[in-house]
């Protein structure tokens, strides 16, 4: 999955943030606040996103309402779980994440790691 170009990420951060899926013309609203931008370019960029796969959409009235497949943790997640999958050591690459961490993210790190091997523990029925 490559990265979101800079009006793509504009676009997803937007829906991210809305507890409710939103139209074309939503979104225009709220990026016209930070720059000009014409409708029929937001329209083509949340196209382009739902046949890319990241936002759903559905038809309300006349207006399609998008929301995003993913979360942006998910999104962020599988952004990772490429960047591993591309590497040739990836023992290597974690390394140097992990040195370039500060002391609060390792110890998110630590306790994300414990979570996954406590959830794969009881999935193969194996207790806590």
């Amino acid at each position: 999955m490559r990265p979101f170009g800079e009006l793509e990420a504009a676009i997803m951060r937007d829906l991210w943030e809305r507890a409710e899926p939103a139209t074309v013309r939503d979104v225009l609203a709220s990026l016209s606040t930070s720059r000009k931008l014409a409708y029929t370019t937001v329209m083509t960029v949340m196209d382009n996103l739902h046949r890319k796969g990241q936002v759903t959409r559905e038809m309300s009235g006349r207006a399609w309402l998008y929301r995003p497949v993913r979360t942006q943790a998910q999104h962020a997640a599988a952004l990772l779980q490429d960047v591993l999958a591309e590497s040739a050591d990836r023992q290597e690459v974690l390394m140097h994440f992990v040195a370039d961490l500060d002391s609060d993210s390792v110890t998110q790190l630590r306790s994300a790691v414990e979570s996954a091997r406590r959830r794969g523990q009881q999935a193969e029925g194996g207790g806590p």
